[in-house]
């Protein structure tokens, strides 16, 4: 019999799907006889939810097809056994993980290898311990929710097949050990193919992650940004955390905050002092509103503490054998166990194998995918709840401040990676405009796409800095000043910083990524802060700014306050210069780069009522 299907990968819910071809299509001529496609042939997508029928419980005939067609989810596939060597012609055997086996599918004129190469492009297959004719099946679909593993612990192959199905388990761990063997085996062995062309490895990882597209070829409807001068970098100085005291006189008789622009203005400057952390941060994600008073904030708590504790009960009623028959949530608890096991222990609050930090990390993740089944759990949220937990040392305050803060990340974490390829097509966009040769150089090494900084993106910078550092730079970035996606020129700062090494010493693709690998945790928080700000500075008073760029930094359509420099009254006049951004700086000491105060004709003017930054 031979046999046709359906595969997709596109998505979890499809299903393939095998039938019997017309008779009269069975024959083919003598030069297909060689060819794995007179075996089968991939003839289309059925959407799960259209079909009446799942795990092999097909019809016997449907539209005059054969009684042995049968259909099952790719999810639901457990294992594939083969035919023993020089038993005739070669068949498989579906097993489905409800234990159902399907019939046998037989290839009378030929090899399966190709019906199984295609299958691995959806799933991961590997040879069984106990038998070596069974594959054993972990249907991957390039979900996000893969382990950490070390990549040298696998051949080159194994590598780039991680990057292509998994491309956030391949960049959270392991930059540092890729060696020549990327490219190798990506050339192969032909010695003609060892040129590689400019634009492989931008065509390579745009299939690790369709839709990416950075410095390729021009688009319809994209912005083009030439070289433009931006003008003198201020230098930026920041200030002490904000004390206890500071935040204490700025709180109303009845707990309401005073002053909410002027509060975020002094946070973003310098952060917080420890003790206050436990109480701000509920403001700066969202949990508490800033206008709340005690008591509303007190009600708010009783009434989280019991959604909480009733979400938490969902899954701790659980019963094992329920469990068994639900995947998805065994499959959460997997991952959750894997990476909590795997959390960072130089911070005391982690340390120990059964640390109540560590139990409490597992029970919030778990509860968390009740609150939001439908992402559940990937690789990567444990890195963004523990410093929360740390922080607020309660399990209800930690888990809806995470769930405040996954509402910011959540695209990081979906399937189709969108919010992901949105932030390295602005990265590269940014750092265009501040570094055109830096970034004709990275494109030179094949590095053009910004791959690697995709952790620095996925978690926040969670693994590039120290743990009380990464307290200090979250803090700073959640007041969302001075510019939207201030994050992102957080990174151009980081870069900007290790181009000259970079350029100097002729780094190619392998170094560069060793090089930024190994900038984990020797990077200096407050002067990485100072530098994104002057980047932000820099941008907002240069008054011929692409776009693109506006839109990115969330300074579109503005208005600029131009102070009169003869009577000293402000008087706002419109332009379409988009050099607006929602920074007051009353404060702030701006500084020329020879490290004079500047007092040339460019002035920053505050609106007394607004948080606004505007320009002369």
């Amino acid at each position: 019999m031979a046999a046709t299907g359906g595969v997709s990968g596109k998505d979890s819910s499809s299903v393939v799907e095998w039938t019997q071809p017309p008779k009269e299509k069975v024959y083919r001529g003598s030069e297909h006889l060689n060819s794995y496609e007179a075996e089968w042939d991939m003839v289309n997508t059925v959407p799960f939810k259209k079909k009446q029928y799942t795990n092999g419980d097909a019809p016997s005939h449907r539209n005059g097809k054969s009684k042995w067609s049968f259909l099952f989810s790719l999810t639901d596939l457990k294992s594939i056994k083969q035919n023993k060597e020089g038993m005739g012609w070669s068949y498989l055997v579906f097993c489905l993980k409800d234990d159902v086996v399907l019939p046998a599918l037989h290839f009378h004129q030929g090899d399966s290898k190709l019906l199984i190469d295609s299958l691995e492009k959806y799933v991961v297959l590997c040879e069984s311990p106990h038998d070596k004719r069974t594959l054993l099946v972990n249907c991957q679909n390039k979900s996000l929710s893969q382990s950490f593993e070390n990549l040298l612990d696998e051949p080159a192959y194994g590598l780039i097949q991680k990057i292509k199905k998994d491309p956030y388990t391949a960049t959270m761990v392991g930059f540092s050990k890729v060696t020549n063997y990327i490219f190798d085996s990506l050339r192969g062995s032909d010695p003609s193919t060892h040129q590689r062309p400019p634009s492989e490895m931008a065509d390579f990882l745009s299939d690790a992650i369709p839709g990416l597209k950075i410095n390729q070829q021009e688009e319809p409807g994209f912005e083009v940004i030439t070289r433009i001068d931006l003008g003198e970098r201020p230098v930026v100085q920041r200030r002490e955390p904000v004390s206890l005291e500071e935040w204490t006189n700025n709180i109303d008789s009845e707990g309401r905050i005073l002053n909410v622009d002027n509060m975020k203005q002094m946070i973003f400057r310098g952060g917080l002092s420890h003790a206050l952390r436990k109480q701000a941060w509920k403001f700066l994600l969202g949990y508490f509103p800033w206008d709340s008073t005690k008591e509303e904030r007190t009600q708010l708590q009783k009434q989280k503490t019991d959604e909480y504790f009733r979400m938490k009960l969902q899954w701790k009623s659980v019963s094992e054998e329920q469990e068994k028959r639900n995947s998805r949530l065994r499959d959460y608890r997997s991952l959750i166990e894997k990476d909590v096991n795997r959390t960072d222990r130089t911070n005391k609050f982690y340390e120990g194998q059964d640390n109540p930090g560590l139990i409490l990390l597992h029970d919030i993740l778990m509860t968390y995918c009740m609150y939001d089944f439908d992402l559940g759990y990937v690789q990567g949220m444990s890195d963004l709840l523990s410093p929360l937990l740390y922080v607020m040392e309660n399990e209800v305050d930690a888990f809806w401040c995470f769930a405040s803060y996954m509402d910011q990340m959540h695209q990081n974490f979906e399937e189709q990676m969108q919010g992901m390829k949105t932030q390295l097509i602005q990265l590269s966009t940014l750092l265009r405009l501040l570094d055109s040769g830096f970034c004709s150089y990275l494109e030179s090494q094949d590095s053009g796409y910004l791959y690697f900084c995709f952790r620095w993106l996925l978690i926040r910078f969670k693994r590039e800095f120290s743990f009380l550092d990464i307290l200090r730079l979250w803090e700073v970035m959640w007041t969302e000043l001075p510019c939207k996606n201030f994050h992102l020129l957080l990174c151009c700062a980081i870069l900007e910083s290790e181009k000259q090494q970079i350029m100097e010493k002729h780094y190619g693709f392998n170094e560069i990524l060793k090089h930024i690998n190994e900038l984990s945790m020797k990077i200096d928080v407050e002067d990485v802060l100072c530098k994104a700000e002057a980047i932000s500075l820099q941008m907002v008073k240069c008054k011929e700014l692409p776009q693109a760029v506006c839109e990115i930094l969330g300074l579109q359509d503005s208005e600029v306050a131009t102070p009169d420099s003869d009577t000293g009254e402000d008087e706002n006049i419109g332009m379409p210069s988009c050099a607006t951004s929602t920074f007051q700086s009353d404060s702030l000491r701006v500084l020329a780069t020879s490290g004079a105060r500047d007092d040339g004709p460019t002035q920053i003017s505050v609106s007394p009522d607004v948080s606004r930054l505007t320009l002369a």
